[in-house]
């Protein structure tokens, strides 16, 4: 008997279902708190807190984790070992030679954050879909959209707009008149928010009774409905809509950075578990699981660590967190995709 779960019920439920949940609990706890308000000194001289300290480690963790996925695995990386390659040596190196790239880089960075955790929680209900017996192509662009929906419509329509935008900010390091132009859009987003409101309230109340009937009509031809995907979905999109677009306690980054990182954590350890004894060489021993957990908790973390500290000590560094960023997100995107053998 086919089982509804991606791995387990226990694990499914603690690593992939009530990570959202547990999350925006969490981050109504801190808020306030000395952890979340006492400003501390990092190693590069920053001002931080350091709830923002720890979330900025786990984040740059599971970034580099999908290298795991991408270089770690032989079956992946033969597929594109362009891709795997020639890609972050470019990308870097174009770089250190260009402040232009440099700084298109960090913004895309933020923008592709958001595009690429939506797809996340779409790919886990796709997998649920398909756990519960559906065709991977049934109601798939519908969950695409809503995702997207679910995960960008608060940020376009909520209080944590600016923090997004005004990373085109950066654009005045540049001194021209193309930069230039660029250091208006967050001007121009905060004065028009109202109407991007409206709009995102009016197409996205469309969208959803489109999607509900639509999901009604499958369901009567024959779809099945997975309650661990409307639970993921439901639950997911309330914490968005809650932190992203209301943000009423102040930890909107912690809230939704932490549940996407500890999902992913999730998703690699149950894919590449074995990948990852054999290239340790301990696939065979009795604790080899242990060893391989302990081996990616601390090559992720330590690079963590280094990066969320002393990422911007360097002029070297900081090119390279945002090449493990970029990479992370376009490599997972193929990775990923349900209609892939590998997954």
């Amino acid at each position: 008997m086919s089982t509804p779960y991606i791995v387990g019920r226990h694990y499914d439920w603690m690593l992939f279902l009530l990570p959202p949940v547990l999350s925006l609990a969490l981050g109504v706890l801190i808020a306030g708190t000395a952890f979340d308000t006492e400003v501390i000194r990092t190693g590069a001289d920053e001002a931080t807190t350091r709830s923002s300290l720890w979330i900025g480690i786990l984040i740059h963790a599971h970034l580099i984790a999908v290298f795991v996925r991408s270089h770690g695995n032989p079956q992946i990386f033969r597929l594109y070992p362009e891709r795997f390659i020639a890609a972050p040596i470019l990308l870097y190196v174009a770089m250190l030679a260009s402040s232009w790239v440099l700084v298109c880089v960090s913004v895309l960075a933020t923008f592709w954050d958001v595009y690429h955790s939506a797809l996340q929680t779409f790919g886990f209900s796709r997998i649920y879909d398909g756990r519960a017996g559906n065709s991977p192509e049934l109601g798939r662009r519908l969950d695409w959209w809503l995702n997207q929906l679910l995960y960008c419509g608060p940020i376009l329509a909520g209080v944590t707009m600016i923090d997004h935008f005004e990373d085109f900010g950066e654009f005045a390091s540049l001194e021209s008149s193309v930069a230039l132009f660029f250091t208006r859009v967050p001007a121009f987003m905060v004065g028009h928010q109202a109407y991007v409101t409206w709009a995102v309230l009016a197409a996205g109340a469309c969208f959803l009774v489109y999607y509900v009937l639509a999901y009604v009509r499958l369901y009567r031809a024959g779809y099945v409905v997975s309650f661990q995907k409307v639970y993921l979905l439901a639950s997911t999109g309330l914490c968005s809509l809650i932190a992203w677009g209301f943000n009423p306690w102040g930890t909107a980054f912690f809230i939704m950075n932490l549940f996407h990182a500890v999902q992913y954590f999730g998703i690699v350890w149950a894919q590449e578990r074995n990948t990852l004894e054999r290239l340790l060489g301990v696939a065979k021993w009795s604790n080899g699981r242990y060893v391989a957990l302990a081996a990616l908790i601390a090559g992720t973390f330590g690079y963590g660590v280094a990066a969320e500290v002393w990422g911007g000590s360097f002029a070297w560094f900081w090119p390279l967190t945002l090449v493990v960023s970029l990479m992370h997100f376009w490599y997972d995107g193929f990775i990923w995709s349900v209609r892939k053998s590998q997954v």
